[in-house]
């Protein structure tokens, strides 16, 4: 491992999820084979293996969401479920030859460039070294909890909803949700009259856009396979729905706009208590925060032994949640549905780019990128879905597989000339303003709600333009102007 960089070069790839196996895919295209997707987990999937409780779904279209070259025909629903998403994607590592290149159970802590290439420790004291690494973690994979005093003094069961204990039967529990975005309103569609009780501590309500369900038949998934021209059919009209939500949400369609807003206010309507629909409506625009999708959630939560909590949880005792009133409410189960950490992205990993500056000191401010890939002072390091990518407003699968295209012509400079390259400071901070200011005018900002994509100043910290314009602009390529390239030094025995 002492020896100069060879033309073909050393890759690490961090995450075996659809971006890591997708990157994979891509390094063969090039013939670069020697790469390592280190997985922390136990098998591959990403999001899809970390998440599996019931009611778990895609809300975007299925035929969408997959590689736009490997098309699944085998899809059981519109939304599939997340046990088919993930083994779609554990079936793609073997069939595109990616599968031998993971190495499971695989934590990376830290990675230090020392001017030729990067020096990895893992967790298990393993040591590895890369020309290139490249980031495919996704940015949901570090849980948040709530601080919610007392509650380690609970002697029932919880457990965060990545954290799923299917060892617990549920049938007869008490049990209480926390949180109310699209993983809460799936386990309540699922849960809703079929265990003893259920309560859903709601702080903030959502807007729901009825979008109803459909299963695919034996006979169709059978068409579907024969017929390569009726998958590129559904693909593309998946497509069409996903981008024309989107453009709903930027206010880039004003008939759109109206019709999802009217969508979200009719589906509400089917609340039929009054006073349960006053406490189900929020305050906000549509679409400033993630908008949530369901058939049937204002169904399940009008089911017998099913019933929504506005008042805010005081603190959690032995026996269950107190509430700001006073009121002890008796649960089995607390289910803690707050989401992730969302601007964790590779962190925990701790990193130590050019010139010993950190990528702790870069992002000390906010996470920071240029075109939403690479980052300052971090040569030959790259990200899918690094901060600033538009992952409110567009398939994730298809943001990879473009932000893959642009990491393989940096890629291949490297290669090609034997480089280490990072964009200046320069560049990015007058990248990220840019995108801030444009994120000001948008319904994320001045939509009158508090999300997890605005920044400690209130700015959505989220790719703000069309779909069109992330897609020209990535595919377009870097332009190396942009960027500090510097020939690499002789390594060092690591």
């Amino acid at each position: 491992m002492g020896q100069a960089a060879a033309a073909k070069p050393r890759v690490v790839i961090i995450g075996a999820g659809m971006s890591g196996i997708l990157t994979g895919y891509r390094l063969l295209g090039m013939g670069i084979d020697d790469f390592t997707i280190y997985e922390k987990g136990n098998c591959a999937g990403g999001t899809w293996r970390e998440n599996t409780y019931p009611g778990l779904h895609c809300d975007v279209p299925s035929h969408f969401y997959c590689y736009s070259f490997a098309p699944s025909p085998d899809w059981t629903k519109k939304f599939s479920p997340g046990h088919e998403i993930r083994e779609y994607f554990e079936r793609q590592a073997h069939e595109l030859g990616v599968a031998p290149h993971i190495r499971l159970n695989s934590e990376i802590t830290d990675a230090k460039w020392d001017g030729a290439r990067w020096n990895i420790a893992l967790k298990d004291g393993t040591k590895d070294v890369a020309d290139i690494v490249i980031s495919a973690t996704g940015f949901l994979h570090q849980i948040a909890m709530p601080d919610i005093a007392g509650l380690d003094s609970f002697k029932g069961v919880k457990f965060h909803t990545a954290r799923w204990d299917h060892s617990v039967s549920l049938e007869d529990k008490r049990i209480g949700i926390i949180g109310t975005g699209s993983t809460a309103v799936q386990i309540v569609s699922a849960l809703a009259g079929k265990v003893k009780s259920l309560e859903l501590y709601q702080r903030t309500p959502q807007w729901v856009l009825n979008v109803p369900q459909e299963e695919f038949s034996p006979e169709q998934r059978a068409a579907f396979r024969q017929d390569p021209a009726l998958m590129r059919e559904l693909y593309d009209e998946a497509s069409e729905l996903t981008v024309n939500t989107a453009r709903a949400i930027m206010g880039l369609d004003p008939a759109l706009r109206a019709e999802m807003e009217q969508n979200c206010r009719d589906n509400l309507l089917r609340v039929k208590d009054p006073e349960l629909r006053a406490r189900l409506t929020p305050s906000y625009e549509v679409g400033c925060k993630r908008l949530v999708m369901s058939p049937d959630f204002y169904e399940a939560i009008q089911r017998e032994n099913t019933s929504l909590v506005t008042e805010g949880i005081d603190y959690v005792e032995a026996n269950g949640i107190v509430t700001k009133d006073g009121k002890l409410h008796e649960l089995d189960l607390i289910v803690i549905a707050t989401g992730f950490n969302a601007t964790a992205y590779i962190r925990p990993v701790t990193m130590t780019g050019q010139d010993g500056v950190t990528l702790d000191e870069v992002w000390a401010e906010q996470p920071k990128s240029y075109q939403c890939v690479t980052v300052p002072h971090m040569p030959n390091f790259f990200m899918i879905g690094g901060p600033y990518s538009p992952v409110g407003n567009i398939s994730l699968v298809l943001m990879a597989e473009w932000q893959v295209d642009y990491i393989m012509k940096c890629v291949k400079r490297v290669a090609d000339e034997q480089v280490a390259l990072s964009p200046t400071q320069a560049v990015t901070d007058a990248f990220i303003s840019d995108l801030r200011e444009e994120a000001r005018g948008t319904t994320w900002a001045r939509g009158g709600c508090t999300s997890w994509y605005l920044d400690a100043e209130g700015i959505p910290a989220i790719y703000p333009y069309p779909f069109e314009h992330f897609r020209d602009t990535t595919l377009g390529g870097p332009d190396f102007a942009n960027f500090d390239v510097r020939p690499l030094r002789q390594p060092v025995d690591a």
